[in-house]
């Protein structure tokens, strides 16, 4: 009775870590196929016989992305959609350019853990655990310095320096998904009930309605 228990946690334990990333790949690569009708759980593998080196590649993450924006910075993925030799593989990448004194704001990645590496610039970087203690962890990081923001909490960069700050971050999934607190609660379409978001704030629904205006 006892071996059965064991064999069954530890089946649930290998469950729990095998589900807990992308699905492996079961061949060399799957390249995504964009244009094609089915649906499934990331993309169709495009036919390997039509597969060269440019669905491997990517030119451009050299340039400084545009933060002229009320956050002041800019995010440059490189996922799937970009190199569709990405698909079944389990990762992806981001450059990050952030304006002085610019901020990515409050964000989660649904289905990644981030590994950011600061190639210029100081960061102020950080992100808050789970209900109920909602503890920040928060750092400023120098050039060559590397944080990790566990996968799903709610983590923020922002430059503290006066000069332009660039930063590089490696995902464990293909397409990590990115969820902008302030744009998921404000600017939801259609609305939250500002009755809603008045009680979650404690805050009056005029307030509510203003800054559902900015999203």
């Amino acid at each position: 009775m006892a071996s059965q228990f064991l064999l069954l946690a530890f089946l649930a334990i290998t469950c729990a870590i095998a589900s807990a990333s992308d699905p492996s790949s079961l061949q060399d690569f799957c390249v995504a196929d964009s244009k094609a009708s089915v649906q499934v759980n990331g993309f169709v593998c495009k036919d390997s016989k039509l597969v060269d080196a440019n669905d491997f590649f990517f030119s451009g993450l050299h340039l400084a992305g545009n933060t002229s924006n009320a956050v002041g910075s800019r995010v440059t993925p490189v996922n799937t959609v970009q190199i569709p030799g990405l698909n079944t593989l389990g990762i992806s990448i981001v450059r990050i350019d952030y304006a002085p004194w610019g901020i990515n704001p409050p964000h989660t990645h649904p289905r990644a853990t981030e590994v950011l590496t600061v190639l210029e610039g100081s960061l102020k970087v950080g992100f808050v655990t789970s209900n109920p203690e909602n503890r920040l962890i928060t750092k400023v990081l120098q050039k060559g310095d590397v944080f990790v923001f566990p996968v799903g909490l709610v983590h923020f960069q922002q430059n503290v320096g006066y000069g332009n700050a660039v930063a590089i971050a490696a995902l464990n999934s293909q397409n990590p998904g990115v969820i902008t607190v302030a744009n998921v609660v404000f600017g939801s379409k259609p609305d939250i009930s500002a009755d809603i978001l008045a009680k979650a704030f404690q805050v009056d629904k005029n307030t509510v309605y203003n800054f559902q205006s900015k999203f």
